[in-house]
């Protein structure tokens, strides 16, 4: 089961937000309202993680929206894998990980950004922070770069 993490869907939650602003300040998009269901559940359970399966149709839909917009793959061009390293000096992903990214889910995707920012170790986070930056298009990390979800934030690295 590949599991999508809670602050996935915080970050979902805020980009339709902002993508679909309420009109009156009351009422949410359905895409709100849908993924804003799983959210709920998902702390009334104490749970950090969702089943992407058996996520309900429409929220699963809104995450892969959201989904689509950030970036595929944490490749910066420099792979050290190519050279017999286990893990990437580059990217931070394993072997196996840069091998089979193209048939990851979405959700296995996300979990290997989520350990991979949360090491922080790869040199997309440090050396070649710029680097990655003009290869994605952003001005800007992304919120995970930071190594928490975007509603989280001041709570400090989520694990």
């Amino acid at each position: 089961m590949a599991a999508i993490h809670i602050t996935d869907v915080e970050a979902a939650i805020n980009w339709w937000r902002e993508r679909s602003p309420s009109p009156d300040g009351i009422t949410a998009c359905p895409e709100v309202r849908a993924l804003a269901e799983v959210y709920a559940l998902m702390v009334y359970y104490r749970e950090h993680l969702a089943d992407e399966d058996t996520m309900p149709p429409r929220a699963r839909d809104a995450w892969l929206a959201w989904y689509a917009s950030t970036p595929d793959a944490p490749c910066i061009a420099i792979c050290s894998t190519s050279q017999g390293d286990d893990l990437c000096k580059g990217c931070g992903r394993t072997f196996d990980e840069v091998q089979h990214w193209p048939v990851l889910t979405p959700a296995e995707k996300r979990i290997v950004w989520r350990r991979i920012t949360h090491e922080g170790t790869a040199w997309r986070f440090n050396r070649y922070a710029e680097r990655a930056l003009e290869a994605t298009g952003l001005d800007h990390p992304p919120p995970e770069s930071f190594g928490h979800g975007s509603v989280a934030g001041d709570r400090g690295p989520v694990r």
